[in-house]
């Protein structure tokens, strides 16, 4: 009996270590969409990191359904803007095919004046491993205006 209370304990303890892992892997993953943003702009990493049903969810408009959808989005959209985050939190279900991230943004850009300007909000984003085993969100959004709490 102690050998089988033993085994069940080892098999969750490498359970939570693996979910712990597969968190880091994700929040990994996150970290390298944003430096491919800051490398080869918006438009290119969310084109590389999008599901085919990926969503996203942006202020003061409808959802953007669908990989056709949001690679139009971005090709009509105002990519004169530098777009970077650091996500601060992943977990990833027990199965390791779901995840999700969440974290602190910063959009710069040039007013028209051409003064750099920036500013802060919030985003999470909704991960799915795809057939290949890769980790692409179906839902990505954000909340500009970030401020300290009072």
């Amino acid at each position: 009996m102690i050998k089988y209370i033993i085994l069940l304990s080892s098999f969750i303890c490498m359970n939570i270590f693996a979910q712990g892992s597969n968190a880091d892997a994700l929040k990994k993953v996150d970290l390298e969409f944003s430096n491919l943003s800051k490398e080869k702009g918006v438009k290119e990493a969310f084109l590389v990191y999008t599901a085919e049903n990926g969503v996203l969810l942006r202020p003061f408009m409808m959802p953007v359904v669908g990989y056709d959808e949001v690679k139009k989005f971005m090709e009509e959209g105002d990519n004169n803007f530098q777009l970077t985050w650091e996500p601060v939190y992943a977990d990833v279900s027990a199965s390791g095919e779901m995840g999700y991230t969440y974290g602190l943004y910063t959009a710069a850009y040039k007013d028209e004046k051409g003064v750099e300007q920036s500013t802060r909000g919030t985003y999470v984003s909704i991960w799915k491993k795809d057939k290949d085993g890769n980790w692409k969100f179906v839902l990505d959004t954000g909340n500009p205006g970030l401020e300290p709490r009072k």
